[in-house]
């Protein structure tokens, strides 16, 4: 078919000018009209009228029923969307009532499906470019021939659902660190081609809040910073990138999520900032989004009382999401829930409630709710009762089916596994992400000048600390990778874990490995006032081996490892392969250390005092 071969000459396309790019190499004129065809029908702009006249008259012929199931999108488990493994057969049945995706379909007429590796979604590219194959093919056979928007959260950094072989990129703060708009497109255009390549055509990402809080426990490191106008251009870059690859980008939190100390998954957080606060700090990176083009938004599960005195969570507020969103921002695109199985929005109102909540309030398409029965049959039932009204269903159907066009999914909803061979986790991306990374790692404190660290009068190396999972299941653990890089790179270092809390006996067992080594790495995550991980590294700085600690996911422990005789501290800002293969790489001497720090380091004991500002980084 000629759209077929269209769209696979855009992710071909796509990902020869995104390596090109990174190896400074001129691209060839045909790749350049691809990219450049393909960003432009990519570009923010009205649908033509005679397409909405098309889907008008398609969404005449759906039933109630294909209509309100256009709206979900839904966890499914399984590899396959027709001949899953049993146990995830059995997960099926007992959460949705159906034994395959194709069947959930089927019944319930989903519009989108989110891919997650605990459902068992992502093994790996072939397997998942033939798992999105028979989602699509699911859906073609339907009624109208609907295919569906396939999607994940693949932020990178600290949020990936798809692993290696894929090529993993640097997340938000590592990107903010490295401050180049250039990478953070490129990151995204590499990141996009693959996931459309393997059928995913929308990403939740890029994660748009500005996290001025050190103490959230939700963001975090999944922010580019805490300055708005930096966050604001990382997050127009990456959506670029993404969208030039041929899939919807997705910009979230909103109205951001960026200062709170309450985790939405588990409670639901409320943001003090004023109308004005808010217009200063939150909404610049959305704003941005919207300006590049966005093709949707992700709500949070926050309340915001400056902007809705009702104080209804933003995901059900109407205020919110219509009153600012739509009618302020002027945004028009496809608005979609955080997953409604997250306790913020469940708190105030039950399950059945919910998604009759959340359409009227603006939003379009409604992600993993806790049961699909009772909310499919809650909004069908609200809109038979007149509730909810079938023009304002079409509404948000219209945007739907204008976004699945735009991604020329009614054209060609399928990939190939050729397709996956010569785009996904190439040489050539893959070099790409390693020179992305470093840019980002971030040298905090060097007082005596260890780094970067000789060879010669340092080759033996301890590497202990932190071995959190990998976020994809595919990578790490941290201590290994960051030793077989410094093997790689001519030192001898061997690993130990000793985890996030490590016990008497881990740091006894790290303290007698150090005896004779010329120096010690130390991987830390997350150290707080209490923390043993504290103890481990004032104890190995005891032993008198210099000791250099990493930081794997926040930046901020260095605040509470003041004191305890480090002899150099560095930032990595996630433990993915990438990162910890960049920081050796810095703390070798074969790479500078480039990043700067994308937000303020406060003292632990004094949090009213900068200890390291944003900007702030050393270089040798």
């Amino acid at each position: 078919m000629h759209d077929r071969t269209s769209r696979r000459t855009l992710l071909t396309a796509t990902a020869a000018t995104a390596v090109a790019a990174a190896a400074g190499m001129a691209v060839a004129p045909g790749a350049v009209a691809a990219q450049k065809s393909a960003s432009s029908s990519n570009s923010h702009g009205h649908t033509s009228a005679a397409t909405t006249r098309r889907l008008k008259r398609l969404i005449s012929r759906m039933s109630l029923e294909e209509k309100v199931g256009q709206l979900f999108v839904m966890r499914v488990y399984g590899h396959s969307a027709t001949e899953p493994d049993q146990a995830d057969i059995d997960a099926n049945l007992a959460e949705i009532g159906v034994r395959t995706a194709a069947e959930m379909i089927a019944k319930y007429h989903v519009g989108g499906i989110i891919y997650f590796a605990w459902a068992h979604n992502t093994r790996e590219p072939h397997q998942i470019a033939d798992l999105s194959n028979g989602i699509q093919r699911a859906g073609l056979a339907g009624p109208n021939s609907l295919p569906l928007l396939i999607s994940t959260d693949q932020e990178h950094g600290i949020v990936c659902r798809v692993g290696e072989p894929a090529t993993l990129m640097p997340g938000a703060m590592a990107l903010g660190a490295g401050g180049s708009r250039s990478d953070a497109r490129q990151a995204g255009q590499i990141a996009g081609a693959e996931l459309a390549a393997i059928g995913i055509c929308q990403n939740y990402a890029p994660d748009a809040d500005v996290n001025v809080n050190p103490a959230n426990p939700v963001i975090g490191v999944r922010s580019f910073g805490s300055d708005p106008q930096s966050v604001a251009g990382m997050v127009a870059a990456q959506v670029k990138g993404y969208q030039s690859a041929g899939i919807a980008s997705t910009a979230k939190h909103f109205p951001g999520h960026g200062d709170t100390s309450t985790d939405s998954h588990t409670g639901l957080p409320v943001i003090t900032h004023t109308r004005e606060q808010w217009a200063e700090l939150d909404e610049p990176p959305f704003r941005a989004a919207i300006a590049a083009g966005i093709d949707s938004i992700m709500t949070a599960h926050i309340v915001v009382p400056a902007l809705d005195p009702a104080e209804d969570p933003a995901t059900l507020s109407r205020p919110i999401l219509t009153g600012i969103l739509r009618e302020e921002l002027g945004y028009d695109g496809v608005v979609v829930t955080d997953s409604l199985g997250m306790e913020g929005v469940r708190t105030k109102y039950g399950d059945e409630r919910v998604p009759v909540l959340a359409l009227q309030a603006g939003v379009d398409q409604l992600l993993n709710p806790p049961s699909l029965d009772v909310s499919w049959n809650a909004l069908l039932a609200a809109v038979k009762s007149g509730e909810v009204s079938e023009a304002r269903l079409d509404e948000s159907i219209l945007r739907i089916l204008r976004l699945k066009t735009k991604l020329g999914l009614f054209d060609d909803p399928f990939v190939s596994h050729r397709g996956v061979d010569r785009t996904v986790g190439t040489d050539s991306h893959l070099a790409a992400a390693d020179r992305i990374a470093e840019h980002t790692t971030t040298l905090l404190d060097n007082p005596g000048a260890l780094l970067p660290l000789s060879r010669r009068s340092h080759k033996n190396l301890l590497v202990v600390g932190a071995d959190p999972a990998s976020p994809s299941g595919t990578t790490g653990p941290p201590t290994t990778t960051l030793a077989q890089e410094f093997n790689g790179l001519g030192y001898t270092a061997t690993a130990l874990s000793t985890g996030t809390a490590p016990t008497r006996a881990n740091i006894d067992a790290a303290v007698a490995a150090a005896q004779g080594k010329d120096a010690v790495v130390v991987g830390t995550y997350n150290v707080t006032a209490t923390s043993a991980q504290r103890t481990l590294v004032r104890e190995l700085a005891a032993t008198g081996v210099p000791v250099i600690t990493v930081a794997i996911r926040n930046p901020y422990d260095i605040a509470q490892l003041a004191g305890t005789g480090y002899a150099a501290s560095l930032a990595s800002y996630s433990w993915t392969d990438v990162e910890l293969r960049a920081a050796a790489r810095v703390i070798a001497g074969r790479a500078e250390p480039e990043g700067k720090l994308p937000v303020p380091v406060q003292r632990a004991d004094d949090p009213a005092q900068v200890l390291y500002p944003v900007g702030y980084g050393l270089s040798y």
